[in-house]
């Protein structure tokens, strides 16, 4: 399985409540829509162990089955440009790409 994890901000200007109206409506069905995507999941961060501030604000988490289906679902031309429409919304978002060596649920 294949995560991309993208954490964020938000610039000094947003408002906060309009941003989580919008992200976890129309921006969430737009991420389920995406080919290939198995989960979304969308976070506040609240607190960051042995940190006196909190890097980012916010984590959206999104899961393939595999490496090739992220790659052509994410890097597909049409989907880039609606992704660069998207983060017009936010500041100083970074991208992780990890691919799953272990899994285990109790």
């Amino acid at each position: 399985m294949v995560k991309l994890t993208v954490m964020y901000n938000l610039p000094p200007e947003a408002n906060h409540e309009e941003f989580i109206r919008w992200r976890t409506t129309e921006h969430q069905e737009d991420n389920m829509a995406m080919p290939g995507v198995i989960k979304s999941d969308f976070y506040i961060i609240k607190n960051a162990w042995k940190s006196e501030s909190l890097p980012y604000q916010y984590m959206t988490e999104a899961y393939y089955p595999d490496m090739e289906t992220f790659e052509n679902s994410f890097f597909d031309p049409d989907y880039q440009i609606e992704l660069a429409k998207s983060l017009k919304r936010v500041a100083n978002p970074l991208f992780l790409i990890s691919e799953e060596v272990i899994s285990e649920e109790k």
